[in-house]
């Protein structure tokens, strides 16, 4: 029997698409079709698959009113945000810059006697399994540069974002990318296994949860494929005694709260200098008590839905537990009216946390922020160490040493100053501990998606 994925829209509970999944020989057949097309896409010149992938990206582009409504529908993103189309653009352009310097061999030696250089050769076959969340960025950071590099690529995305894979093909293809290069698919979790403990694939992305990541790695196991795997976070902010107060709440806030707090590299904990803490604490609530939750396709709203209403039950289940253990909660929900007990859910900031508390040790991604005040920078690096995760971190200071001095003390991929929730393309997007292993973007980005080959060239003398 045909096994079905469905999405089921946060915006009003129906199933808003519905796809077949592939059976296990029609995914050996893709597979093999994607290998087939590999040799000859390589083969190309780099000029030409360059052009091909952003001439993708600009048919994409055409599409803009219709991927922003879909993204609604699928995950509950308000529409007045207008998709990821800054982001992917700025990606793929940036990777496009980088490809031919990225790219070329590191030559050793060139003499008449020999030619030594260590070239990047294309891995094969790149399989990304993307997440929902954001589901066009997340999905253009490893096709970009691994069509460029000479890959093919076959997508698997979160069936709370069915329809993202097939604009994506849609595009790519209507600018020219061949369709065996570039496939969408949709897989079953065994059979997505299947594929993988088969060696279908030589590379494989994989977005989403630490549980997720294990199971990925479990398929792999002895088939020396290469994974990269970009798994949970609970990314902190640190507000020290210096910091711009007002510039912090405002960005902090937003990285908590934007995306109803389902960012990967959203801020999950903020930690303020005991100065400044009582200041900021009210602050924060005011920002937080201007959003406005409801219908996503509405334009004064700020705060959609959950993308299911499943996350949102943790979300509400760990705020419940916090607020039994000491807890205060400082947003009341009923100025959140919107709130139905399921995907629509009132956001919130609680106080008198501590880290015995799971909200303030596992992900929550969803819209609560715990807040503590810390005594000094070793207190702070401390309490941020203290989680089994490693994405980013978001540093407060007018002191750039200060916060390069506590960054090389924290356990994580990216050190932010006076920012947070960005991702620059020009440097490598990595985790470490849980959050997983790996990284896409910058110029490392194409070396995961190439392997290094060495020539050693004796010349003929006379």
């Amino acid at each position: 029997m045909t096994k079905m994925i469905q999405c089921i829209s946060p915006v009003d509970g129906q199933i808003y698409a519905e796809r077949p999944a592939l059976s296990l020989s029609e995914a050996q057949a893709m597979a093999a079709r994607a290998r087939a097309a590999q040799p000859a896409w390589a083969a190309r010149p780099l000029a030409e698959r360059i052009a091909l992938v952003k001439a993708g990206v600009a048919k994409l582009n055409e599409m803009k009113d219709q991927v922003v409504e879909e993204l609604a529908w699928q995950m509950g993103r308000p529409t007045r945000f207008g998709g990821e189309f800054g982001g992917v653009n700025d990606r793929t352009e940036y990777m496009a810059e980088i490809a031919a310097e990225a790219l070329a061999p590191m030559v050793v030696e060139d003499s008449d006697r020999f030619t030594r250089q260590i070239a990047r050769e294309p891995v094969g076959v790149v399989f990304i399994i993307a997440p929902w969340n954001y589901p066009y960025l997340t999905t253009i950071n490893t096709l970009a540069p691994a069509l460029i590099a000479g890959n093919t690529v076959v997508l698997k995305h979160a069936s709370q974002t069915l329809l993202v894979g097939e604009r994506l093909a849609e595009a790519f293809h209507a600018a020219g990318v061949p369709e065996d290069v570039f496939q969408n698919v949709v897989l079953s979790h065994d059979v997505t296994e299947a594929l993988i403990g088969a060696r279908a694939f030589n590379f494989v992305n994989f977005t989403g949860s630490v549980t997720g990541g294990q199971a990925i790695e479990r398929a792999a196991a002895g088939t020396f494929t290469g994974l990269g795997l970009e798994l949970g976070g609970k990314d902190p902010g640190y507000v020290m005694d210096d910091a711009d107060l007002d510039a912090a709440v405002d960005s902090l806030m937003d990285g908590a709260m934007f995306n109803a707090g389902q960012c990967c590299c959203g801020i999950e904990r903020i930690y303020v200098h005991e100065s400044l803490y009582d200041a900021f604490v009210e602050k924060a609530v005011a920002w937080v008590k201007a959003l406005k939750l409801g219908n996503p396709f509405d334009a004064d709203i700020t705060l959609g839905p959950m993308a299911n209403k499943r996350f949102a039950h943790i979300v509400r289940e760990q705020i419940a537990e916090a607020i039994a253990d000491g807890a205060t909660a400082l947003i009341d929900p009923a100025l959140f009216p919107e709130d139905d007990g399921g995907g629509y859910l009132a956001p919130q900031i609680l106080v008198n946390v501590n880290h015995e508390m799971r909200v303030m040790r596992e992900e929550s991604f969803g819209p609560v922020v715990g807040i503590m005040p810390v005594k000094d920078d070793a207190e702070a690096i401390a309490v941020m160490n203290d989680s089994p995760y490693g994405l980013t971190c978001s540093l407060w200071t007018a002191d750039p040493a200060r916060a390069a001095a506590v960054g090389a003390q924290v356990e994580t991929g990216t050190v932010f100053m006076n920012r947070c929730d960005y991702l620059d393309p020009a440097l490598c997007w990595t985790g470490c501990k849980d959050t997983g292993r790996g990284g896409s973007l910058s110029v490392l980005g194409f070396y995961s998606v190439t392997r290094p080959k060495s020539y050693h060239l004796k010349k003929v003398t006379k």
